[in-house]
């Protein structure tokens, strides 16, 4: 940590800007995790300091406040654990989050918008920040697809375990003669790529089209057309944005996304072996789904790839989803260990 430290205080360091930018967010990862260990090794020591005390003098309050003590420390130890688990390239950024119905209909339509509810209300617990790029209201109700855009420390590295299908089954309020339905909606998540140099695009390749923006937004959002559509010609990706209100400001989001997804398919080619998320949302319907929510005849959330569940099914709809994502990394650590181990794919 001295080094970077060392480079940050050096006369040129600004001279490569995107290199200092690097630099500046891994000291700033770094001490992210050493500056508490170094905390909780000062608590350790007290702790053992009154765990003695309490010994010699049996002393019974002093020894209730050790346990309470340990409990503290535990927590706080779990928490530097999972920050350590956030070590990927762009674990730190923010993120591209987009949710699209599958086979359902209507149904599919608004479980997007119950999923759209959910995260809301997940980053408003974080106090991370989130703005609208693109949406495309359901022909009857919810919402057929929406892309937003999430400001927040880590966010890309905590929401890049929901990245899958997701199934409801409940009783449909669409349905008169209340029967039970199942829906899907997959979600996908991107990283805000800030290293220009990371991703070339010619723009020779990208085919451009503009459009009136559809939904809410204001007069001026619906009558010119503002909203851009990029297509990168040689892999076929396709990325918009509706929610600046010029074409410039919308074209440079799309870029944005453009970039992250492209990076996204770079790292696939790059680690075949461990089978990129991305990949593996599959198709949106049975069979392929990563967690799913069972509303009726009984209350159930289960993710399918770590087995963690809970019955408390209205909490994980208020955005109380932290327990699943933390089980997402825990999963992938071991899964990834156990490759490195074995140098096998999983």
């Amino acid at each position: 940590m001295s080094a970077l430290e060392e480079q940050i205080s050096s006369s040129h360091f600004w001279e490569n800007k995107d290199n200092a930018r690097r630099t500046i967010q891994k000291l700033k990862s770094l001490k992210g995790i050493i500056l508490p260990l170094h905390e909780l090794q000062k608590t350790l020591d007290d702790i053992e300091c009154l765990s003695s005390l309490a010994e010699e003098e049996q002393d019974e309050q002093a020894e209730a406040e050790v346990v309470k003590d340990i409990k503290s420390f535990t927590q706080k130890l779990e928490k530097i654990e999972l920050r350590t688990m956030l070590g990927e390239p762009h674990d730190h950024s923010n993120a591209y989050l987009s949710i699209n119905a599958g086979a359902g209909g209507t149904e599919s339509c608004d479980w997007v918008s119950m999923l759209f509810r959910m995260y809301s209300r997940w980053v408003e617990k974080r106090g991370f920040t989130q703005s609208l790029i693109d949406v495309l209201p359901g022909e009857e109700a919810g919402i057929k697809r929406i892309t937003v855009h999430i400001k927040g420390e880590y966010a890309y590295g905590y929401l890049k375990s929901e990245i899958g299908v997701h199934r409801l089954v409940r009783i449909s309020p669409f349905d008169a003669n209340a029967r039970r339905h199942t829906s899907f909606a997959a979600v996908d998540v991107l990283p805000e790529i800030e290293e220009e140099e990371e991703i070339e695009i010619n723009e020779g390749e990208l085919r451009v089209d503009t459009y009136r923006a559809s939904g809410a937004g204001g007069q001026h959002v619906n009558k010119t057309s503002s909203a851009v559509r990029l297509t990168h010609v040689p892999t076929g990706i396709v990325v918009q944005c509706q929610s600046e209100r010029s074409q410039h400001q919308n074209r440079r989001m799309a870029l944005s996304m453009l970039k992250a997804k492209m990076y996204q398919m770079k790292e696939k080619e790059r680690e075949k072996e461990l089978s990129a998320a991305y990949d593996e949302k599959g198709e949106i319907a049975w069979g392929h789904q990563i967690r799913s929510y069972v509303l009726q005849p009984y209350a159930l959330v289960k993710d399918l790839r770590t087995g963690k569940e809970t019955g408390n099914t209205q909490a994980i709809l208020d955005g109380e989803i932290d327990e699943f994502m933390e089980a997402y990394l825990k999963w992938k650590m071991v899964k990834t260990n156990l490759f490195l181990k074995n140098n096998v794919k999983i």
